[in-house]
């Protein structure tokens, strides 16, 4: 998966883009860790209890100019891209990815395209 201006996960009808707002230091506020290439990444998992090792994960990454992003939800072992969005099973997954986005919007990090 490539970087982009643009990004959102597999099945979800939101785009997300990088707020003009958006900093470095804002990124490493909330969660974000600064990778050995300079880019920031969050890793969070979605499933319903935090200390389950299954389930799937939220992976998101800034490109270290600030300018692009790329995000996925993976696997547990996060080797493998997952549309959640395609099975009604999922729904407290769906409503745990758009809780975790809404929050990163009202702190300035990202806003919806």
């Amino acid at each position: 998966m490539a970087f982009g201006k643009t990004a959102t996960v597999e099945g979800a009808s939101v785009t997300y883009a990088l707020a003009p707002t958006a900093k470095k230091y804002t990124l490493r506020d909330n969660g974000f860790t600064e990778t050995s290439s300079g880019n920031f990444q969050f890793i969070r998992p979605l499933n319903a209890t935090p200390q389950s090792k299954e389930g799937f994960k939220l992976k998101i990454t800034v490109a270290k100019d600030l300018q692009q992003l790329k995000m996925s939800i993976t696997t547990a072992n996060g080797l493998k891209a997952v549309n959640i969005f395609k099975d009604a099973k999922h729904e407290l997954l769906q409503e745990k990815f758009y809780f975790l986005m809404d929050g990163m919007i009202d702190r300035g990090l990202f806003v919806k395209v």
